[in-house]
């Protein structure tokens, strides 16, 4: 967890003053070999945010309700070295966020609305 605030001071220039950590997710595994593990929390405002032009080339606020309806969910696929790949997103006002962020999403979708394998039930 010390990671993730320092690098989110680092790379977005959110002090760790405004970060109210909840807990860890599972961990997840990207498709091009990297092993995340996604630390959840809420941010305190008022902050101002200062981008770090190398990392980071734009930062957006979503409401944490529009990742919560499955409405927003959406699967896509696209062939990649031979290979069907599937991944999901989460078109939201102009911005598609998808691959291991909308993956990491769906995990904390998953784990908030007890789903288990990815299927509601």
């Amino acid at each position: 967890m010390a990671t993730a605030l320092r690098e989110t001071e680092e790379e977005i220039g959110l002090h760790s003053r405004h970060v109210e950590l909840l807990g860890e997710l599972p961990e997840y595994f990207t498709g091009t070999g990297f092993r995340v593990t996604p630390v959840v929390g809420l941010v305190h405002p008022p902050f101002t945010l200062t981008l770090d032009a190398f990392e980071v080339a734009e930062a957006f606020e979503v409401p944490l309700a529009h990742f919560l309806d499955p409405a927003n969910h959406e699967e896509h696929s696209i062939m990649h070295e031979g290979r069907l790949r599937r991944f999901h997103a989460m078109p939201y006002q102009g911005y598609f966020i998808w691959g291991a962020t909308a993956g990491i999403i769906m995990s904390l979708y998953r784990l908030l609305n007890g789903v288990a394998d990815g299927r509601e039930g």
